[in-house]
């Protein structure tokens, strides 16, 4: 009797296709005053953010509106004797402010600290001009008591904005601003210089000079173009804005930008994680927190651990947190402490229901992703009519001399270790290397003894190959899935049914499979009666699987007749949903930044 058949283990639930799906697990109690302490702190963050939205949001409307307020074009402008057309370039000034405010908000609800000075900065900016709106106009009080409470306001909650950004930000941001504002500037200054025939008199050097710079914030300068020249001025204002605009825009993103630090697990972290490990069975994805390009931060006390890395201002953690499950919530506490130091959105890729309910009581929300297929091997077998596909297959394969060789990689000396590993890495060929979340981006290193390598052969010669990492002291996990190009079809039914039938003989009791993406939605989609929407679904998810491999997974785990395991994918807010999604695809290599992009932002 399969895995699927049975009622299953006790907690488990068996679905309308008699697959188990399993709800097991209680998940841990979290620190209610450090949670407290947390949402209390991140609701006077939030408070400061809207009242910066609202003030920006003002500011443009106020600018733009077709009556405009005349900052320093009444009374306190002659009497300071200030030219008139300061007045047209103090309102885009402004403008620009509210809109920079607007756009500040972001890195306010990040908490980062640069975006609270240049935040702190831009609002006394315009307290100083509503001041002087009030003293020119006899008018404005409103706003400009609004704008002084969000100055106070900023002033008052300080120390809630301790992200820390990129080092190198600072300096690129200066580079930036100068290195576009300049091109933008010499642009328009060479056309003025160049179509002089096109000018109204002879302007100065100095007047061509002024002109260009004014265009970059969208000001029109001294100037003057004839009548049929029209479109150079149009040109001209519109090359100086676009490179004004860009240069504090490309500016703004690297003084703002979280630091993405090196993916990289200090060995003294994977010699703890490894001790977590081996004290307890844990999560099936808990052997995936010791890939390289990883961190790792410990809960207090060193009993739980979150594995993570950075892409994009997003620290992704994969799977439930490693160690004890009574300290996950110190761990899970750590993580979100250090994200908020350093100014990135948490996120969890694939971690269970039990490591999904802790992460949703640290504040997280919890969207279901797909579901693990597990083999148990006590009730995995070839027998009977659900599995008579495999069964074929596997007979079939047989019959045309293929064999399979199932050990552990302690017992694999060295020089074979290195053909394996050289054999993975010319079947793969120029395809990028996948996964992240069930994936420990190594083969045949020794660093995993108890990793079990599963070998086809044909006639002898290696055709496929499967390397398994530890689940445990009796589980494994299926890490790598690879065959030759010339193998042929049934290499991996193959592999996995041999793996079952010897898997008693390593002392193993269940084995993790691929993971489905939206198998839910697929079989939903496939049932008697399902209606246009799930119907849509699944046929949408097909398509993408032409690219991605979504329904082929989902049917190559599905003839094994496995257990099914929910995994959760957990984001702080669904506004950061789709950079999360995004940055998922990047980690698990199915897109995301190209590589080109991601030098220029390092240099």
């Amino acid at each position: 009797m399969t895995g699927s058949e049975g009622s299953g283990p006790p907690g488990d639930t068996t679905d309308e296709r008699g697959d188990v799906r399993s709800t097991r697990g209680a998940a841990p109690t979290p620190d209610p005053e450090a949670r407290r302490r947390r949402l209390s702190e991140a609701a006077v963050v939030r408070a400061v953010v809207w009242a910066a939205r609202i003030v920006g949001a003002l500011t443009v409307v106020a600018a733009v509106l077709p009556a405009p307020r005349r900052i320093l074009g009444g009374e306190l402008r002659s009497t300071l004797g200030l030219p008139a057309g300061l007045g047209l370039a103090s309102l885009v000034v402004t403008a620009l402010a509210g809109v920079g405010l607007l756009l500040l908000a972001t890195g306010l609800r990040r908490r980062k600290q640069r975006a609270w000075w240049v935040a702190t900065a831009t609002t006394t900016f315009l307290v100083v001009v509503n001041l002087l709106h009030v003293l020119d106009q006899r008018r404005g009080i409103g706003p400009a008591v609004l704008v002084v409470a969000l100055l106070a306001a900023l002033i008052a909650t300080r120390r809630y904005f301790v992200a820390r950004q990129d080092p190198g930000g600072l300096g690129r941001s200066v580079r930036s601003l100068l290195q576009f504002g300049l091109s933008g500037f010499l642009i328009v200054w060479v056309l003025l210089a160049l179509n002089p025939r096109r000018l109204v008199g002879d302007p100065s050097i100095a007047a061509q000079a002024a002109h260009a710079a004014l265009s970059l914030i969208g000001v029109t300068g001294p100037v003057q173009f004839e009548q049929r020249s029209v479109w150079l001025d149009d040109l001209t204002s519109a090359i100086g804005l676009t490179f004004g605009v860009v240069a504090l825009v490309v500016a703004g993103y690297h003084l703002l930008r979280s630091p993405e630090p090196r993916p990289s697990l200090a060995p003294e972290d994977e010699e703890r994680l490894r001790a977590l490990l081996d004290q307890r069975d844990g999560d099936s994805l808990g052997y995936f927190a010791l890939r390289r390009d990883k961190a790792a931060v410990f809960a207090h006390g060193g009993k739980s651990a979150v594995s993570y890395r950075v892409l994009a201002g997003v620290a992704l953690a994969s799977g439930d947190p490693v160690g004890d499950v009574g300290a996950w919530p110190g761990a899970i506490e750590a993580f979100l402490d250090i994200c908020t130091r350093y100014g990135w959105s948490p996120a969890v890729l694939g971690c269970s229901e039990r490591g999904a309910t802790a992460w949703a009581k640290a504040g997280l929300d919890a969207l279901e992703l797909g579901d693990e297929a597990v083999l148990e091997t006590a009730t995995f077998s070839l027998d009977g009519r659900p599995m008579r596909g495999v069964r074929q297959t596997v007979n079939r394969m047989q019959r045309s001399g293929h064999t399979v060789e199932v050990t552990r990689l302690r017992d694999v000396d060295e020089a074979e270790r290195t053909r394996i590993a050289e054999r993975a890495h010319r079947w793969r060929g120029a395809e990028d290397e996948r996964g992240f979340s069930m994936a420990s981006s190594r083969v045949a290193d020794p660093s995993d003894p108890d990793a079990v390598i599963v070998t086809a052969f044909r006639d002898g010669e290696p055709t496929g190959m499967l390397q398994l990492v530890p689940w445990g002291r009796d589980g494994l996990s299926l890490d790598l899935m690879i065959r030759s190009a010339d193998a042929d079809n049934g290499v991996n039914e193959l592999m996995i049914a041999e793996l079952m039938a010897a898997a008693k003989d390593h002392g193993v009791k269940r084995v993790s499979l691929n993971f489905a993406m939206f198998r839910s939605a697929l079989e939903r989609g496939e049932r008697i009666g399902a209606g246009p929407v799930a119907r849509g679904w699944a046929r949408v998810l097909r398509i993408a699987s032409r690219w991605w491999q979504i329904d082929s997974l989902y049917r190559f785990n599905a003839k094994f007749r496995p257990t099914w395991y929910p995994r959760y994918v957990l984001f702080p807010a669904v506004r950061d949903l789709p950079r999360v999604l995004f940055v998922v695809l990047e980690a698990e290599g199915f897109g995301g930044r190209p590589p080109t992009l991601l030098r220029l932002l390092r240099r």
